[in-house]
């Protein structure tokens, strides 16, 4: 876990200012800035209220960010990536970054009033706000929370393009997060730091996970292989092989990534059996993204 990264309130709060700035209409715009006023003074019933009216009062509308402003975001924040939030998300984020500066207890107390009284717009976006908050080792265990959801968008908040999870969750919080994508039916390739919190654990996770879809004559999502590859053992590795020979095309090619980022010099036998597969994974146009982009769940 990453205990010393602790955003800049300020400069996150500048940077999501100057978008709303450009979009949304006079009589919203000073309805935002009078709110932030009355949250910067400390008032929670003003903060409560503010979260709730939010959509009424800027509306849905998703921002689209330029590129020139999301390398704005992943400037003052590495690894924050807005792309497909709405306008009523981020000033509710806005929100939250006004409050005067405040100790974990009291901040967690006042964001557990939030959780606890939110709705699903609300819950998605506070909980994609958390990369940005202060204070972030205090929020580990509500995201961990988080992810026991099986409402599909509060789940994807904090797994999807959330880099509070890769720097604060423990295996054990990772590991969870990464198999409940199968549970709930969502792609694991948005997840950040997917391969670089690669560990044996989940490998041997994800393996039981399959042999029981495989023992109850259910399909297995191609991009579970991801999390096999690069600590397979010997029965992971008698899995992809019998992938690579008779699986579907998208699993064999999955297979064949997975064998791809195994150092175990079989990994590289049995791929070797593939050449086609092998061509295109070195040539650059056999991906996880390439996966993603015909799978179906």
């Amino acid at each position: 876990m990453n205990s010393n990264l602790n955003p800049s309130p300020e400069k996150i709060r500048a940077v999501i200012e100057s978008w709303l700035g450009m979009r949304l209409d006079p009589a919203a715009a000073a309805w935002v800035r009078d709110r932030q006023r009355v949250i910067q003074l400390g008032d929670k019933t003003g903060l409560y209220l503010a979260f709730g009216l939010a959509p009424r009062k800027v509306g849905k509308a998703e921002l689209g960010l330029t590129a020139e402003e999301l390398a704005a975001a992943d400037e003052v924040r590495p690894g924050w990536n807005p792309r497909g939030w709405s306008v009523d998300q981020v000033t509710r984020t806005l929100f939250l970054l006004s409050l005067p500066p405040l100790e974990p207890v009291p901040l967690t107390a006042l964001l557990d009033q939030l959780f606890s009284a939110g709705e699903v717009g609300e819950l998605v976006a506070l909980y994609q706000s958390l990369p940005l908050l202060p204070h972030p080792t205090a929020h580990v265990l509500r995201a961990a929370e988080g992810v026991r959801t099986n409402i599909k968008a509060v789940f994807c908040a904090i797994a999807h393009q959330n880099p509070y999870p890769a720097e604060q969750f423990s295996p054990d919080q990772w590991n969870q997060m990464v198999l409940k994508c199968q549970f709930i039916g969502v792609a694991m390739s948005p997840i950040i730091g997917l391969d670089q919190r690669a560990n044996p654990a989940l490998a041997a996770m994800v393996t039981d996970f399959i042999h029981e879809r495989w023992a109850a004559k259910r399909t297995v999502a191609a991009d579970m292989w991801r999390c096999v590859g690069p600590h397979a053992d010997a029965r992971g590795l008698a899995d992809l092989e019998t992938v690579l020979k008779t699986g579907l095309p998208v699993e064999q090619q999955a297979a064949a990534l997975a064998l791809s980022q195994s150092l175990d010099p079989m990994a590289k036998k049995i791929l070797a059996t593939a050449p086609a597969w092998f061509a295109q994974i070195t040539a650059g146009t056999l991906n996880w993204g390439t996966i993603d982009a015909i799978s179906t769940r």
